[in-house]
């Protein structure tokens, strides 16, 4: 039996490492942020002008107020979709359940700005929708603005509320409904004054994630916000355009990005704080016996959700290989823009497979052991390595690509123009979920298991190399390839730090729509889409393999 005395090592080494990891790399560059936003451009003299000027101006008072409204009007859409949804996958007799959820979960793998590029050759001023919408008399609709923002981010980011609500359904107690309904209350009563409230912490933390998604987002509104103000696109645009050391008002707008998402998890964490929501769960609740119509309608609506939220995936698909004179579409099938596309350089393809590895094999590698230790090991370092582990679910990449500029483009540790710094930010931004992943597959192994490995004088160190990463192997693989799947779709971090030979193809897609040139862009987020399709096809069967339930 290993000592007192060398059984902490292990997560005391963790720990170490996750904090100067994340302090170096997430908490440093934010304070630069922050140091930026309180200093005047030349970065020595103290001063809270730049918040005042962006303040007292309409313009940028403006790009707060749209971005806060169009994420409040996303996440409430997304509830209201996402939960009947979930509903109706986990309780109602919906055919083709398996591949139902396949599909459900491809629209986070289209990068939005791509999907919102899709929406505006169907319902753009000149779009295939609208034309055909004008010429039965129902002319104006338009994707532009407020409400075309709202439609393209509920279709993208719906799964993030649809799929934690769906594993809170199949976890309700059936007696607590039973219960309801014997004191007399009808299915919809029930549903609402029972299950609804159990749910609840799902559903919060799933929109929290498409309120922060929407709020950080900058291809979206690139694509469709035309002159409208948005938080993130004007961090980036004046990140840009300022010149000097000390990109004081782009830190202003990083830190009101920042403290909007910071208040939206504190809020969310002090409704769920006040409340309780366990119940007493053995087995997944049954299919609920339902008329014939009844199952028409749940089928008919969770399939038109899923199938509606896909047409950027075939609107790409199918305009890649359409013939494009300049800007101009013409029905006329051609391979001229993939051609066009890798006889300028392959490139970007490798860029965006050894990029979004790299960083997905040193997400799981660092974010595997911290999610051990968070399970495994209670202290008050332990509480403050979990929270911290999750800031950057509360920080917009154009944030943190902004503050890793500023902190290493020159001085002792220069990583700018370089592929170090864009892993670096991949890392960082997807390190939360992998340490989530990895603490709910620790929850389903017996703890008993490791403490006989170290009993029988197996280090800490051995035993999790040697027994608990082998039974969390189909969890790792399979959360490491969805991180990937996400990191190559990446732009918002992308676009700041990349340089000239780090060119990935989301940022080819990005500069494609920017010069008018939609065929490459087309052509590229079909490359992006078979791409990532195959890895997801392998963690479905994975997840198959390992029982992990799909329906």
């Amino acid at each position: 039996m290993t000592s007192g005395r060398a059984r902490p090592l292990f997560p005391i080494g963790v720990a170490v490492v996750a904090f100067a990891f994340l302090g170096l790399f997430m908490l440093y560059p934010l304070w630069n942020v922050f140091r930026a936003s309180i200093l005047d451009s030349a970065g020595e003299t103290f001063t809270l002008a730049n918040y005042a000027k962006v303040l007292s101006t309409a313009f940028y008072r403006a790009g707060i107020f749209n971005s806060l409204l169009i994420g409040i009007l996303t996440t409430l859409a997304t509830i209201a979709i996402g939960v009947p949804l979930a509903f109706c996958v986990a309780r109602m007799p919906v055919p083709g359940k398996p591949l139902l959820l396949a599909l459900a979960a491809l629209p986070l793998v289209l990068p939005s700005f791509v999907g919102a590029y899709a929406w505006v050759l169907l319902l753009g001023r000149q779009g295939i929708l609208s034309q055909a919408l004008a010429t039965v008399g129902v002319p104006g609709v338009s994707i532009y603005g407020i409400g075309g923002l709202v439609l393209v981010f509920t279709l993208h980011t719906f799964p993030y509320v649809m799929l934690p609500a769906l594993a809170a359904f199949k976890a309700v107690d059936v007696s607590i409904e039973e219960a309801g309904q014997n004191l007399g209350a009808s299915r919809l009563r029930t549903f609402q004054r029972v299950t609804l409230p159990v749910v609840m912490p799902a559903v919060l933390a799933g929109g929290l994630l498409v309120f922060m998604e929407t709020l950080e987002n900058f291809g979206v509104p690139f694509v469709l916000a035309e002159d409208m103000p948005i938080l993130a696109v004007q961090a980036y645009k004046l990140f840009v355009g300022e010149a000097g050391a000390n990109p004081a008002l782009a830190g202003v707008l990083g830190v009101l990005l920042v403290g909007c998402t910071t208040v939206a998890l504190l809020l969310q964490r002090f409704y769920l704080a006040r409340r309780r929501f366990a119940t007493a769960a053995r087995t997944a609740p049954p299919t609920l016996a339902a008329s014939r119509w009844l199952r028409w309608a749940a089928g008919g609506y969770a399939w038109g959700v899923v199938l509606v939220s896909l047409v950027p995936f075939f609107a790409i698909v199918a305009v890649s290989f359409m013939r494009f004179k300049g800007p101009v579409m013409h029905l006329e099938p051609s391979l001229d823009n993939f051609l066009n596309l890798f006889s300028r350089s392959q490139r970007p393809l490798a860029n965006t497979i050894m990029l979004a590895t790299a960083a997905a094999a040193g997400a799981a590698i660092l974010g595997v052991p911290i999610g051990y230790v968070l399970t495994r090991f209670r202290s008050g370092a332990a509480h403050i390595l979990d929270v911290l582990a999750m800031v950057p679910f509360a920080v917009a990449g154009t944030v943190l690509g902004i503050g890793l500029v500023i902190s290493f483009n020159s001085g002792w540790l220069v990583l700018t123009g370089g592929w170090l710094i864009l892993v670096l930010a991949y890392l960082v931004r997807k390190l939360p979920f992998n340490v989530r992943a990895s603490a709910a597959i620790l929850h389903q192994i017996d703890p008993s298991l490791e403490e006989a490995s170290i009993n029988l004088g197996v280090s800490p160190l051995r035993t999790f190399f040697g027994l608990t990463v082998p039974l969390m192997a189909g969890g790792i693989i399979g959360g490491t390839v969805l991180t990937w799947v996400t990191i190559a779709s990446e732009l918002s971090s992308t676009v700041v730090l990349y340089s000239g030979p780090w060119t990935t193809l989301t940022v080819v897609m990005f500069q494609a729509l920017e010069g008018t040139s939609a065929g490459a862009a087309s052509a590229a987020a079909t490359v992006l889409i078979l791409v990532t399709i195959v890895p997801l096809a392998f963690v479905y069967r994975l997840l198959k393999r390992h029982d992990v339930a799909l329906v």
